[in-house]
């Protein structure tokens, strides 16, 4: 990957916004567990690119959730989380309990395990995934995102088949069937949490979620296998459209004003015309209907974006702002 900066970013950022230290494969027969979840046909149109330009500004998201899961990383694993943990209150007994990535667990320890990465065969193929953090068996994962992402819940389905993988990958060490999301919300606000209870109410939120079988998971891996091999010659015209789920699409809202010159917030927001302009008919029509149009998000970053005929398409339509 090659990069411009288009936004001037300063050299000091540049530099860190452009490093990868990823353990990335050549080989087209590893595939990520990350890379499981994507569409088929982002994957396979994602491994014909050769000659990707992609602005720096778009790495930043990016670069703050690996600088988070770093730094936690550091904080355990540099031999101060025991006095950390003393000055959090914890009891001595527990503190001396705590085991970091052990060989072997004894029944009065506390395991914790911490971006330990892990391959599995499979048809041919090898699976690798390495998971941010578990203890006594069960999986936590991190993420740095958006508040969206809590109040719809657009990824949780994803959230839950990744941490199902990483089971999948260490059953010996995640035993739990059920993992945390832990959410660091990047665009958080204090003044949004205090006038909406459905907003998030803390910068730091966790949402607990079921875990596949091992069986399940299993058949899930293989079905996805299936279609990679099956589509991994064809032209872009025969691949799988992407769905709606995998577009992250966010469909059209028609948001009621009742005083239109107060647009800070909206009074009421709707999934469909009709109910909104009822409500403004309910009000004597002197309130205000703002269409908000759809769109598609997971093509923003798609590596594949640049080559897509369906991305053109989005683009021609207005669901697709890059």
């Amino acid at each position: 990957m090659k990069y411009n900066n288009v936004t001037n970013i300063p050299l000091s950022m540049a530099v860190w916004l452009a490093t990868d230290n990823y353990q990335h494969s050549n080989d087209p027969k590893v595939i990520s567990a990350t890379s499981l979840l994507k569409p088929v046909r982002s994957l396979i149109l994602s491994s014909r690119v050769t000659d990707a330009v992609e602005d720096i500004s778009s790495k930043i998201a990016s670069a703050v959730g690996t600088a988070v899961h770093d730094q936690i990383d550091r904080s355990w694993q540099y031999g101060k989380f025991r006095k950390i943990l003393q000055k959090l209150n914890y009891p001595e007994n527990i503190i001396k309990r705590i085991i970091l990535n052990p060989e072997e667990v004894l029944s009065t320890d506390i395991p914790i395990y911490i971006e330990k990465r892990t391959e599995k065969e499979i048809d041919g193929y090898t699976i690798s995934g390495q998971f941010d953090f578990v203890i006594e068996g069960k999986l936590e994962d991190f993420k740095t995102t958006s508040t969206f992402t809590w109040i719809k819940g657009s990824n949780d389905k994803k959230y839950m088949q990744q941490g199902s993988i990483y089971r999948w990958l260490n059953p010996d060490i995640i035993t739990e069937d059920k993992m945390d999301i832990v959410y660091l919300f990047t665009d958080w606000s204090a003044m949004k949490a205090k006038v909406d209870r459905s907003y998030p109410q803390s910068k730091i939120l966790v949402k607990t979620f079921n875990l596949m079988s091992l069986q399940e998971t299993e058949n899930f891996i293989k079905q996805k296998l299936s279609l990679i091999q099956k589509y991994n010659k064809s032209s872009q015209s025969e691949l799988p459209e992407c769905n709606s789920e995998d577009l992250w699409r966010r469909e059209t809202t028609y948001k009621y004003y009742k005083n239109p010159a107060k647009k800070s917030r909206s009074t009421k927001n709707f999934d469909n015309l009709i109910e909104a302009n009822n409500r403004l008919a309910a009000d004597g029509h002197v309130g205000e209907v703002v269409t908000v149009p759809g769109e598609v998000i997971f093509c923003r970053y798609c590596p594949a974006v640049s080559m897509c005929v369906l991305a053109e398409q989005y683009i021609l339509s207005g669901e697709l702002k890059l």
